[in-house]
This record gives structure tokens, sequence and C-alpha cells, in this order.
């Protein structure tokens, strides 16, 4: 390939990119978020459903403060009503990339579920000590770049948490 087309691919490929941002910001905008499905006001979850959100609590924020599970177990459900994300709690969970311990399998290995648990069932009964985030991460590890670009709403232990 000439020097020339070389440097055309990354700004084409970058102009697809911003392209195709801006038709997912046009199609979702204006659209009201999804909702969990309730029975008196309390969300439905099926058991498998809420024992995974604990393992996924207990592998990402185990050692956390409880105010940090359930703020995890919160991030899930904002996802979930969000349709930018997909719509039941397993789909957010197992979403390619979106979790560290589903990646690296720790989330079968946790054997504690006892807070996790109840952290999960506080965050589906609607407690949510993010104010609607859809991010977390540590900023003493190594993350994204791109992660940075999120408006940060509040740190809570050693997570933060961002829209």
């Amino acid at each position: 390939m000439d020097p020339y087309r070389r440097r055309l691919i990354i700004p084409a490929i970058l102009v697809v990119i911003l392209i195709g941002a801006a038709l997912w910001q046009f199609y979702y905008q204006g659209q009201a978020p999804r909702a969990l499905p309730t029975q008196a006001g309390v969300p439905v979850a099926v058991g498998d459903e809420i024992n995974l959100l604990a393992r996924l609590i207990a592998a990402e924020a185990g050692a956390e403060p409880y105010e940090g599970q359930v703020a995890v177990g919160a991030v899930v459900l904002n996802r979930v009503r969000s349709p930018l994300f997909p719509a039941s709690i397993s789909g957010v969970i197992y979403e390619p990339w979106a979790f560290e311990s589903v990646s690296n399998g720790l989330i079968w290995q946790v054997t504690d579920l006892a807070s996790p648990t109840r952290a999960a069932a506080d965050a589906l009964n609607g407690w949510d000590p993010t104010y609607g985030a859809l991010f977390f991460w540590n900023p003493a590890k190594p993350v994204s770049p791109w992660i940075w670009t999120r408006a940060i709403i509040t740190q809570i232990g050693s997570h933060v948490f961002a829209r």
C-alpha cells in the first residue's frame, strides 16, 4: 500500500466512528430509560440473577465498605435501565470486557456471599449511593484512558463512580 493511502486510513476510521457515535446519540436521545420490572414497587429479579449480582459485587467490591458494595450493584442496575446497555442483569454482567472479575474468572471463585447478597438486595430495593453512575473503576489500578473521559460523580472506598 502506498504511503498516501496509509495516511488516509486512520482519519477515515475516525470519521466512521464519529458518525456512528453521532447516529447512536441521535437515535437514543429523548428515549426514556428502561425501568426494571417491579412487583408492589420492589424490583423483581430471578434468583439466579440475584446470585450473579452478589457474585459480581463480591468479586469487584468484596473488600470495599458496605456502601461501596451496594454502589457496584447499583451501577449494574443503572446499566439495565439505560438503553445503552443490555436489558437484564445477566446481560450487563456478561457483556464482553465490562467487568474484570468476569473476564478473569474471579466471579466464580468468591465464597463469602453474605454481605454481597445483602448489598444486592439493597441495590435492587432502590439504594443507589452512586446517584445514577454507569461506570466504576479503581484509580489505583491500570485502566483504559477512555474511562477518565467519563464525568465522575463520587468516590466510595477505592472506587470512582461516573456517568
